[in-house]
């Protein structure tokens, strides 16, 4: 084919492309032929993404504190990517399941290691002048983590483990949102009277919450693995994928989290406390709520210990 044929060839599919939505692909190319040229800087947006980290205080080690939590919320978009299109896709196979799943284990398991930079690549001295300035807010905060867990699995397995035995799949979605597991980071159960910590965070995102719960009631990882025939809910390679998952989200990367919080808030006889003033012990471990998105996939002594021996 010769480059005017050629040329002729995708000018004509390019007018399809625009009749099929009833455009004109005339007007389109004239202002093509008068649009900047697409650079690297322009297309990510990198002189954005770099003035979107202010830091508080004259800490250096601040901006890494910043910058690291930035990248966290930009690998969980990722995954939640994955996870839409998992809940999004028509005529399910084996393949996609679990190559959705793999690649959001992979953003996993690279949050899980990372946790060095923040456990090793800021000065504790720095932290602890400079962590104060945070409060109340706290990683708690982050709604794009619950999204994740809410399309991962059903409601009834992010209960506190104290109240599943209340909840059942007529439960109003209100009362279960009172009683999920992150609720023990700020909230007296006895009192009902909620930290600011966990006001701001309802404040803020309940009703998105509310709706995502909604939304995902029968289109959460484990729902729509449970609806798939036999044959594929059998195939090893997919519960494989499954478990990997279920371990990396709830017992690795969470373990690889509470042992950083471990070095910078109890280490060297400090207070304990959390910015947001969170029980962050029983609220993080995975032995005291044991989150599992997949239970059926686990043996009854693999839930018994649960990130007990990790």
């Amino acid at each position: 084919m010769s480059d005017k044929k050629g040329r002729a060839e995708l000018l004509e599919n390019i007018d399809a492309k625009f009749r099929a939505v009833d455009r004109d692909a005339d007007t389109f190319l004239e202002g093509f032929q008068h649009a900047k040229l697409l650079t690297y800087w322009d297309y990510i947006q990198t002189d954005v993404l770099l003035n979107l980290q202010t830091q508080r205080t004259v800490f250096p080690d601040e901006m890494v504190f910043i910058a690291y939590h930035q990248i966290n919320e930009l690998l969980f978009k990722l995954i939640l990517w994955e996870l839409n299109q998992l809940a999004e896709k028509q005529d399910l196979t084996a393949a996609f399941f679990e190559e959705k799943l793999r690649r959001a284990s992979r953003y996993f398991d690279m949050l899980t290691t990372s946790f060095t930079i923040m456990k090793d690549g800021m000065d504790p001295k720095q932290y602890e002048q400079f962590r104060h300035t945070l409060a109340p807010a706290s990683g708690f905060q982050s709604v794009q983590y619950r999204y994740i867990e809410l399309a991962s699995t059903e409601l009834i397995n992010l209960i506190d483990l104290r109240y599943r035995h209340t909840i059942d799949r007529n439960t109003p979605y209100e009362h279960a949102f009172e009683h999920m597991y992150w609720q023990a980071a700020g909230k007296d159960f006895e009192t009902g009277k909620k930290s600011i910590l966990l006001k701001d965070f309802e404040d803020r995102y309940k009703e998105d919450l509310l709706d995502f719960m909604s939304a995902h009631n029968t289109k959460n990882v484990w729902t729509l693995y449970k609806s798939m025939p036999d044959k594929v809910k059998q195939n090893q390679e997919l519960i494989d994928a499954m478990r990997h998952y279920d371990y990396t989200v709830n017992v690795t990367w969470v373990l690889a989290h509470y042992n950083t919080a471990k070095h910078y808030i109890e280490g060297d006889g400090k207070s304990g406390e959390a910015t947001g003033g969170s029980d962050w012990k029983k609220y993080m471990h995975p032995k005291y709520q044991k989150r599992i998105f997949f239970p059926e996939l686990w043996t009854a002594n693999e839930i018994d210990n649960w990130g007990v021996n990790d």
